[in-house]
């Protein structure tokens, strides 16, 4: 039955549609994103435990490290082993992550929860995130930024579903437990039952990922679509390199340093998001924005930090790359100094440029595996997307650490004004600057570094083959399809997402609303 996973059995056959590719990978990075969402029941296992915040952060943190580092050693596995075996396999890791989460819980072994959602659930994050890139890339040639900005938008997105459902989830639970109320703590029990819902429940869902997702045949091309005019823009290889080899690069090592500092920034104000709106309108001790309006504020931030990733990385199929970085620092920069200086004058002049820059923050990740494709090809994109990674691993510890180490020598918190995050924000500028730099930096991968005979391409498929069929000359898939016969599968594949999605939108829309009606 596992010989389904095999890469031999994971090529499209004729008529295929690309179109559902985005689909298998949104099945998972919606489903993988739940880990942004780990705020909301934070207090209940601060509570469960009887232990410290810090304590309880550290599964966050965990994870996290594991998605950098699962992904930069497991890249060239998931080359080697195809898309559909790595969904698999992170669908495993991740659904396991949270039924040995669920035994620590309801054995109160807070090493277990260590170790299932931090360890193992970290595993399947590393592992998921990186699964479609290279896919993608390979069926969409033409538009590569559009294709990596659907997929890592369901990331972002992720939150979106994950906060409001945990919270409804935790009140069928547990009776006495009030979602409405930030500060609520739910049982023992109903944090048990929340676990073992979501590591079920997203293993269904993730299921869509293996389903669906096929690698296009040997020099697969979409109709009218001629790799010379693509390769004709600045920065853009018809070559490829190794993973191997492209550690070697300065320019993985600058784009490392790009990845890291918009990462950094971005991440500051998301870790403060809630208190940070309610301290800059702060005057005698007393905030003019209540916690359910700071909760909107957070809401919206959801929301851009999703939209950025996919419109931002569209935007750059137009523009380019390096320009679209160029925006994400430089703007970056001048936004943060403007939110310094006057970001406290009014509160939607506050909300307008922290979703902005947070529409940065999302528009970074959903770029950054588009910009490897133009540097170094597709060969093994996949593998060099999970060892750059290891800059959000890192960036995903200094900026909150930045921040709140700053904010440390201001005063306590609930005490804090407009004026104590001014370190801390032109130090981001700081950060900003540095990244900025390092993509001006960004030049060709030397010839030195490509793979011998790697940049011959196949002939152009021809207009009058539309789209999904356009197969080149050496393509042989194992077994046929109808193009028609598709048609519901990709139909219920999009409704499903469209719906996952939707209920997050919703949900988030009406949690922003606070921020404008208190």
């Amino acid at each position: 039955m596992l010989s389904v996973f095999d890469p031999r059995h994971t090529v499209a056959p004729p008529g295929y549609s690309r179109w559902l590719i985005p689909t298998a990978a949104l099945a998972v990075h919606v489903c993988i994103g739940q880990v942004y969402a780990t705020s909301v029941y934070k207090n209940s296992l601060i509570a469960h435990f009887g232990t410290s915040q810090t304590a309880i952060g550290a599964i966050f943190s965990i994870a996290i490290v594991m998605l950098g580092s699962s992904a930069a050693v497991g890249g060239r596995w998931v080359e080697r082993n195809g898309p559909r075996r790595a969904m698999f396999v992170s669908a495993c890791f991740w659904t396991t992550g949270f039924l040995v989460g669920a035994l620590g819980i309801a054995t109160q072994q807070l090493w277990l929860l260590y170790l299932g959602y931090g360890v193992i659930g970290g595993i399947g994050l590393g592992i998921g995130y990186i699964s479609p890139v290279s896919t993608l890339i390979k069926w969409f040639p033409d538009r590569p930024g559009l294709a990596t900005g659907l997929a890592i938008m369901g990331f972002g997105g992720g939150a979106l579903i994950a906060g409001p459902l945990a919270r409804q989830l935790l009140s069928l639970y547990d009776a006495d437990y009030n979602p409405s109320n930030p500060a609520a703590v739910a049982s023992g029990s109903a944090l048990v039952g929340l676990f073992v819902t979501f590591g079920l429940g997203y293993f269904v869902i993730m299921m869509f990922g293996p389903f669906n997702v096929r690698v296009p045949p040997p020099d697969w091309r979409p109709a009218g679509f001629d790799p010379a005019r693509v390769a004709s823009r600045p920065l853009v290889t018809r070559a490829s390199v190794s993973a191997s080899n492209a550690v070697r690069t300065r320019s993985f090592w600058l784009l490392w340093i790009v990845l890291f500092c918009n990462v950094t920034a971005g991440i500051g104000i998301l870790e403060q998001a809630s208190p940070m709106i309610q301290d800059f309108f702060r005057d005698n001790g007393s905030t003019a924005v209540s916690v359910s309006a700071a909760a909107g504020f957070v809401g919206v931030l959801s929301l851009f930090n999703m939209a950025g990733r996919f419109v931002w990385s569209t935007t750059s199929d137009l523009i380019g790359r390096k320009p679209i970085y160029l925006i994400y620092l430089g703007v970056g920069m001048v936004l943060y100094a403007l939110l310094a200086v006057a970001g406290h004058a009014a509160t939607a002049l506050f909300v307008l440029i922290a979703a902005l820059i947070i529409s940065f923050y999302g528009g970074g990740f959903a770029t950054m595996p588009a910009y490897l494709r133009d540097l170094f090809g597709t060969f093994q994109v996949g593998a060099i997307h999970g060892r750059l990674l290891t800059a959000w691993s890192a960036a995903g510890v200094a900026g909150p650490l930045i921040v709140n180490r700053i904010l440390d020598t201001q005063g306590k918190p609930g005490t804090l004004t407009a004026s104590a995050y001014r370190p801390a924000l032109f130090t981001m500028v700081g950060v900003l600057a540095i990244g900025f730099v390092a993509n001006l930096l960004v030049r060709a991968v030397p010839d030195r570094f490509h793979e011998p005979d790697r940049g011959s391409t196949s002939p152009v498929a021809k207009a009058s083959v539309t789209e999904p069929v356009a197969l080149g000359p050496q393509s042989s898939p194992p077994v046929p399809a109808h193009v028609g016969s598709q048609t519901g599968r990709l139909w219920l594949s999009w409704l499903l997402v469209a719906v996952l999605l939707g209920y997050g939108i919703v949900e988030t829309v009406m949690t922003a609303a606070k921020l404008f009606t208190g």
